[in-house]
């Protein structure tokens, strides 16, 4: 067996592993939820099995990188996976500093989305491009990846603060948008599901393009096509045809992706509702109805101070002399440095607000959803969608 095979069984190990300790979580506070009494042996079962699967993924990160020889953070499977890691090992400090069960309730499957949104990527080894050949690639993405993590768990005890103390059973604005974050969420699922299925069944769908300049290009989707390449005619079709014609901003093939996710979540969402007959937010209240709220807006207030110096060092600083080395300037408005630098400025004024305003409790909450909200858009839709220098995908 090859190293990377023993990278990628690693990877699996820790997805099952983290996958056990979600339901051992769950286990332990619904029993204690019923008895009235903490559980203990349960919460020491799920986070030793939470440290498993963790050390796990950490021999996945340096097996990968001893077979690559650069740190495995260089395109959007490496670096997603990375990030499902971190936000694991962020919560394993928080736990030990707080012994929070709750927070791996809703910790862990975030983490396990990410790194199942990774697997749809190609993960073969393939060598570096010259602008990622440098040491600053290392340096960039893993602070920034580190930073971004611990905000996570901000959103992580924000949304278990709002599950507790929004009142579901009145129609409100609060109830709509925390409705709205467990439909993100599904969604996500809806990307997992759609894009397994498919490649599955091995679908490709391509065609042959001639641009303005008269140079062919080739382009294949693996679902069914509704967007198209801009201003290019095809000149030799297999299978569906693109419905509708994009910018040249947007990446067609990628935006398809996105939309079919959307389309398979919110069926997924409807049968979610039909079968349980309320809110996914009112499936998982009860399993929150007995944590400390004080702390939860403590966990949630540190993790940004603890999240934004690092991110600021990674996405900002250290991304800006990568970016000065590598393409001679410092900032060239590319819509991931300008969505860095919006997330940046969000978590500036969530500081300020908090500090100056004094936001805590609910508006703390909302304000640290909104934030993992611009993070998983900058992941996901920009790095998707949008055409730039950072478009790896």
């Amino acid at each position: 067996m090859s190293l990377i095979d023993i990278s990628g069984n690693l990877l699996y190990v820790a997805f099952v592993a983290y996958l056990m300790a979600t339901l051992l979580f769950g286990g332990s506070i619904k029993q204690a939820n019923a008895t009235g009494k903490n559980i203990d042996k349960w919460g020491k079962l799920a986070i030793g099995v939470t440290i498993i699967g963790f050390l796990s993924q950490l021999g996945y990160f340096i097996t990968r990188w001893i077979y690559t020889g650069h740190a495995p953070v260089s395109n959007m499977f490496e670096f997603t996976t990375a990030f499902g890691m971190f936000i694991v090992g962020a919560f394993i400090l928080i736990y030990f500093i707080y012994r929070l069960t709750a927070l791996g309730l809703v910790a862990l499957p975030i983490a396990l989305l990410i790194i199942a949104y990774a697997a749809m990527f190609p993960n073969e080894v393939s060598p570096l491009v010259p602008s990622l050949q440098s040491h600053w690639l290392t340096i960039h993405v893993i602070t920034a990846a580190l930073g971004q993590s611990i905000l996570a768990i901000s959103a992580v005890a924000g949304l278990i603060y709002l599950l507790k103390v929004v009142d579901l059973t009145k129609p409100s604005k609060q109830r709509f948008w925390l409705e709205a974050v467990m439909y993100s969420l599904v969604v996500v699922i809806g990307f997992v599901a759609v894009t397994s299925t498919f490649n599955a069944m091995d679908y490709e769908s391509s065609y042959t393009y001639i641009d303005k300049e008269g140079a062919p290009h080739k382009i294949i989707y693996n679902l069914p096509p509704i967007f198209g390449m801009h201003e290019y005619e095809a000149i030799e079709e297999h299978g569906m045809s693109p419905i509708v014609e994009m910018p040249a901003l947007i990446n067609a093939k990628k935006l398809t992706t996105v939309v079919w996710s959307f389309i398979v979540g919110s069926i997924l969402y409807v049968l979610i509702r039909l079968i349980a007959r309320r809110r996914i937010s009112a499936i998982f209240q009860p399993l929150v109805k007995r944590v400390n709220l004080q702390l939860l807006d403590e966990i949630g207030y540190r993790s940004v101070l603890i999240g934004f110096p690092l991110f600021s060092l990674g996405a900002l600083i250290f991304a800006m002399i990568w970016a000065q080395i590598a393409w001679s300037r410092f900032w060239g408005w590319d819509p991931k440095e300008v969505w860095a630098l919006i997330t940046w400025l969000f978590y500036a004024a969530f500081l300020h607000l908090r500090l100056s305003k004094g936001w805590e409790g609910r508006k703390s909450a909302w304000l640290a959803l909104i934030g993992f909200g611009i993070i998983l858009f900058n992941l996901i839709a920009v790095n998707l969608i949008l055409a730039g220098l950072h478009s790896y995908a």
